[in-house]
């Protein structure tokens, strides 16, 4: 099993502490030890994943509708490693949570969504491309 971590950040080796914390993403089981508290795979609401403009070339990318039972704040730490960006878990206009990630990584947030398991590929919807 390739991590998805090794190929987008071959520069340097991981800590122990980096891979025990990669090594916990990466437990597909479910249940109690799950680290993104998924329950049964399957349908559902539908998650957003759009872009939107800042100034200039600048730009904030948005992950909306993401169940309630993820731990988004894991999910986040787990984007801002492997994506080198800076983002942020802020309260949408209709009071959920919504992940905000500093510039264009809507085909990064599919892949990594897909890849960990962390939704069905059908239930994302990626916004401007």
């Amino acid at each position: 099993l390739l991590l998805l971590s090794s190929r987008l950040r071959p520069q340097r080796a991981m800590s122990k502490e980096e891979d025990d914390t990669l090594g916990e993403l990466v437990s597909f089981g479910g249940g109690a030890d799950d680290p993104f508290g998924r329950g049964e795979a399957g349908g559902g609401p539908k998650i957003h994943i759009r872009i939107q403009q800042r100034n200039g070339r600048k730009s904030i990318t948005l992950v909306e509708g993401l169940d309630d039972e993820l731990d988004k704040k894991k999910i986040l730490k787990a984007f801002r490693k492997n994506f080198s960006c800076n983002g942020a878990v802020v309260t949408g206009k209709e009071g959920g949570e919504v992940i905000q990630l500093q510039g264009d990584q809507r085909t990064n947030v599919r892949e990594f969504m897909i890849e960990f398991d962390v939704c069905d590929g059908d239930r994302i919807l990626v916004h401007g491309s």
